[in-house]
């Protein structure tokens, strides 16, 4: 599996020098986040009937409560817990703009903030809008080179596909993943936050922490790759047969409830938390971004208790290489399950379970040799606060190499993979993370 010939290009500029002007234009922002209570968020405020928290306008989105009962078919009980979830129920349009210059084709990047990067200054994609921001909810500046992907086309379309977000953290969130090549010869006017990358060097910064945000990810794993002819362990027939099986042996039936009822969850001045300390917080910050659409504003953010770990164990069939994938479950997902990395977890939200998830000692474990890539990415910076995740790529040892697949996992070729995300639904955003890093170069194979 390699990116198709439409899509490679040199290495082109060094990724020190995007992230340099990365480090510039966060220097250059004025850019301020800082934590407020709740009765000081303006535009926001808790319903007195649900207890939800909305923002005044009726748009952008709000967090309610979810009652969730989860049932695998097997022996063991269902399980059934409330919690807090953000609900948007808008599409969202990520879209990267590409051109071949001098045969080359590269890339129109954004140098954009989002109140939630630890960092706050990412490489994003050309457009990264909510419905609410494309369509002025915000009263702020139109979002530029929109048109590039909204209304009459401009150019040819590499990839469009309607992709989840966080399944655990946004209520059957979906946004439209877009890449489209203009003409060679179009005059594309500059913009001191953005800049024209290669896929190469894409691929270099994505080994850097913190560089390269979701939305761009999302966007490069649903670009076009060449599919090899090597046999892959499962058909394609065999995969999807099983995959619809998992969906259908997991129920996840999810519902919304007031946000000021759900047990567990304790509303304080400045957060919503969970009694115990686990899984996340809800807070609200007060933002000042000169660069974004609107100068100042205010929201709550989703803030986890830890930082994520999400790997892909790696091997080999016949030469082939295969990823081992998970159909897992989670209460905000349209269709209850998509396919999954390996592991997928917060460690901090099991330390105190008697075993860890499956997987997560031999991920950590492994030794240097093993570990085919490793980088801290940040999740959503648009909703999620300090929302971090160590992704690995790790060959798995001789022992997980020769066991048996475990019920719920399967080994399936990353060409396989690749075709897989070009179909809604069917590979998780974090598995997308992890399947940019291959399409661009990023994993020693």
């Amino acid at each position: 599996m390699r990116a198709s010939a439409a899509l490679t290009a040199p290495e082109g500029a060094a990724p020190e020098d995007v992230l340099a002007w990365l480090s510039r234009r966060a220097d250059q922002g004025g850019f301020s986040v800082r934590p407020v209570p709740f009765a000081e968020a303006d535009g926001w405020y808790f319903r007195a009937d649900t207890g939800d928290l909305v923002h005044r306008s009726g748009g952008f989105f709000s967090v309610e409560g979810l009652h969730v009962r989860a049932d695998s078919g097997e022996e063991e009980a269902a399980a059934e817990w409330h919690q807090p979830i953000i609900n948007q129920p808008e599409i969202g349009v990520l879209g990267i703009l590409a051109q071949r210059r001098g045969g080359v084709l590269r890339f129109l990047m954004q140098a954009k903030m989002e109140p939630g990067n630890r960092n706050l200054v990412q490489l994003s994609p050309t457009v990264q809008a909510t419905r609410s921001n494309y369509t002025g909810v915000h009263g702020g500046r139109a979002v530029r080179y929109l048109e590039y992907f909204m209304g009459p086309r401009r150019g040819r379309v590499l990839a469009d596909v309607l992709q989840s977000e966080h399944g655990s953290w946004f209520l059957r969130k979906v946004n439209r993943n877009m890449l489209v090549e203009a003409d060679p010869a179009a005059d594309i006017p500059e913009h001191e936050d953005f800049r024209w990358v290669t896929l190469g060097a894409l691929g270099r910064l994505l080994r850097h922490d913190n560089a390269v945000n979701m939305d761009a990810r999302t966007v490069l794993a649903c670009a076009p790759v060449e599919e090899g002819a090597d046999r892959a362990l499962h058909d394609d027939t065999e995969l999807l047969s099983w995959f619809t099986g998992e969906r259908t042996r997991h129920r996840v039936r999810a519902r919304t409830a007031p946000l000021g009822a759900i047990p567990d969850w304790v509303r304080e001045e400045d957060r919503i938390r969970h009694e115990a300390g686990r899984y996340f917080e809800v807070v609200t910050v007060a933002v000042e971004a000169g660069t974004r659409e609107v100068a100042r504003w205010h929201q709550p953010l989703l803030r986890p208790c830890g930082l994520g770990v999400t790997a892909f164990l790696l091997r080999r069939f016949g030469g082939v290489p295969h990823v081992l994938v998970h159909a897992r479950p989670e209460a905000g997902l349209m269709d209850g399950v998509e396919l999954a990395p390996t592991v997928q977890c917060t460690p901090a939200n099991y330390a105190h379970l008697d075993a860890p998830p499956p997987f997560l000692d031999a991920v950590l474990a492994a030794p240097p040799e093993r570990v085919r890539y490793a980088a801290v990415h940040s999740e959503e910076g648009g909703r999620f606060l300090h929302a971090e995740s160590r992704y690995l790529v790790v060959e798995a040892d001789a022992a997980t190499a020769a066991a048996p697949e475990p019920a719920g996992y399967r080994w399936v070729s990353l060409d396989q993979m690749h075709g897989l995300v070009r179909h809604t639904r069917y590979v998780n955003v974090q598995a997308r993370t992890l399947l940019a890093c291959f399409a661009c170069g990023a994993v020693d194979l």
